[in-house]
């Protein structure tokens, strides 16, 4: 890890601390309950933050040896997090392409559950900013494969640790990776 990537990485965290932790009693999108919630579109669409997000999770990337060509996930966690990571690498002279991927496929227009530049025969990372039973990004991950994308990683900024690096590597067959873990948000 270079200086640069420390600086960037100590400075999210900061960030994601002051801005996307909220403490008290939540119901997560898994229906679980929680005692706090990491509300990382404070983080993702925050001015400072979001250059941030995509340096991190692309040196997080780059480090883990994945080849990819186009990044992006589930709507609508995922679409701050494919874009940071598009903008991150084409400061870096590379070219990157992000994705957003339906609930469900369009009934109208062209039918599409995967938007963007086409991920048919390409190099893909799945991205979500942060995941609890990783359903999300496995309904990601089905869409990408079903529009031809060949998943290499999913990959989440904040990773709950419960479960969800397990079930996405047992039923994806990817690797999961992650830039944050929850006890470095003093959440254990």
């Amino acid at each position: 890890m270079t200086q640069t990537s420390s600086v960037d990485r100590a400075r999210l965290l900061e960030l994601i601390k002051e801005l996307a932790v909220v403490r008290g009693k939540v119901t997560l999108s898994s229906g679980a309950e929680a005692d706090y919630y990491i509300d990382l579109r404070r983080v993702t669409l925050h001015h400072e933050a979001s250059r941030l997000v995509g340096r991190v999770m692309l040196q997080m990337l780059d480090e883990a040896g994945i080849d990819f060509a186009t990044a992006g996930g589930l709507t609508m966690g995922a679409d701050p997090v494919g874009t940071a990571v598009m903008h991150a690498a084409t400061d870096a002279g590379r070219e990157i392409d992000a994705f957003v991927v339906r609930k469900a496929q369009k009934s109208y227009g062209m039918g599409r559950q995967v938007e963007g530049p086409d991920v048919k025969g390409r190099p893909v990372v799945v991205l979500e900013d942060t995941s609890t039973t990783g359903g999300s990004a496995l309904t990601a991950v089905e869409g990408v494969r079903n529009a031809g994308g060949d998943v290499r990683a999913v990959a989440v900024i904040v990773d709950r640790d419960t479960g969800a690096k397990e079930r996405i590597e047992k039923e994806a067959g990817v690797p999961y990776l992650f830039a944050f873990g929850k006890d470095e948000l003093g959440l254990d």
